[in-house]
């Protein structure tokens, strides 16, 4: 019990006990506050109910059995494992080698180059939306799979781009050297080399990548036809059209998806440090 209590300097005063109190409950109370929504999901998903209500009347599975029979959530979770890895993969070779120039090379507007590349992050993504709908529609490329693991890579590439380049920043670069003096080549090097101690860099930036594909839902109303529909797109049409549990089933996987991503995230930081 006292190992849970902290620790105060001998010269902290009562003043100072309170603020570092009133600053966790003031942590904790965002943190609930922000949680409350999520959490309020998952009971609903279990409800016998076919309207989101409270109290729940009573308990069932009906609405995941509903989610695994039904064929629109089918087809949406099949298209989500498809366009999601598949970009992620491109993703993550991109912003690695993006990152791994960056670092060796120095050359005149390498700050400008490295602006274009976070673009992605930073511009509105329903700027993003429209302007490859009208890229991708002009080559007629409109509804198809290409187009959306285009899209999604070129979204999840800088956050590789960005993980990639801060364990880099610890990376000893003689490494690299000796291994060239000594007749290997630069490719063999890459993986034998850099490769190994930059991957729990690399594996975290296509945790974000496969993250920011699988959740994405705005460029999917822009460039997805029928057939391309994943699960946030079925939800968003679930909650314009008919609202039932079955949108809470969902949200309940998608939420312990997310959270099995952080935790491994979690666990990956804690091996590189």
């Amino acid at each position: 019990m006292k190992r849970l209590l902290p620790v105060f300097p001998a010269y902290a005063t009562p003043l100072d006990k309170a603020g570092w109190w009133a600053l966790r409950i003031a942590c904790i109370s965002v943190l609930v506050f922000l949680l409350a929504p999520i959490l309020v999901i998952i009971p609903l998903s279990f409800s016998d109910s076919s309207f989101l209500v409270y109290p729940i009347p009573g308990w069932s599975l009906k609405w995941y059995e509903n989610l695994f029979t039904s064929p629109e959530w089918v087809r949406a979770a099949k298209n989500s494992f498809i366009i999601a890895p598949a970009a992620t993969l491109i993703a993550t070779v991109l912003g690695t080698l993006a990152a791994v120039g960056l670092v060796r090379t120095n050359f005149p507007f390498k700050g400008a180059l490295m602006s274009v590349l976070i673009a992605p992050m930073v511009v509105p993504i329903v700027v993003v939306g429209v302007s490859t709908y009208l890229f991708f529609a002009n080559l007629g490329l409109a509804d198809t799979y290409l187009a959306l693991i285009i899209v999604h890579a070129a979204l999840g590439a800088p956050f590789v781009l960005t993980t990639v380049l801060a364990t880099l920043q610890g990376f000893n670069q003689n490494l690299v050297r000796a291994s060239l003096s000594l007749g290997e080549n630069p490719l063999s090097t890459f993986f034998r080399i850099t490769l190994p101690v930059i991957a729990p860099g690399v594996i975290s930036g296509a945790l974000f990548a496969f993250a920011t594909s699988f959740d994405e839902v705005v460029v999917i109303l822009f460039l997805a036809g029928p057939d391309q529909v994943t699960l946030p797109r079925q939800m968003f049409t679930g909650i314009r059209e008919n609202i039932t549990p079955t949108i809470a089933a969902v949200a309940t996987l998608l939420i312990l998806f997310t959270t099995s991503l952080l935790l491994v995230l979690e666990w990956l930081r804690g091996r590189r440090r």
